[in-house]
């Protein structure tokens, strides 16, 4: 994900290359699991398929689990600085 996110629409050829630790089987294998779940949408263009990072899935994980999490600790962040400061003088 993080080479699509680099570079969005690559070939598994382009995808292997920046993944050499990676066997072909290997990256085709990774592609096939994201793209089942949604995470990766595949393009043909002439023999070769495109791999693009699907966004809209990632953003609905973040908005129902991540951004819960961080209002929280930011309220209380903010909550802190307003303590720190201390009373105004009017």
């Amino acid at each position: 994900m993080d080479a699509l996110f680099s570079r969005d629409g690559q070939s598994v050829n382009e995808l292997c290359d920046v993944l050499p630790d990676m066997t072909r089987f290997g990256v085709m294998k990774h592609l096939k699991i994201l793209a089942e779940a949604n995470l990766v949408l595949t393009e043909k263009v002439g023999r070769s398929k495109l791999h693009y990072l699907n966004p809209v899935p990632i953003q609905q994980i973040h908005d129902r689990w991540i951004a819960k999490y961080a209002q929280a600790g930011a309220e209380t962040l903010t909550e802190l600085s307003r303590r720190l400061a201390g009373p105004r003088s009017p």
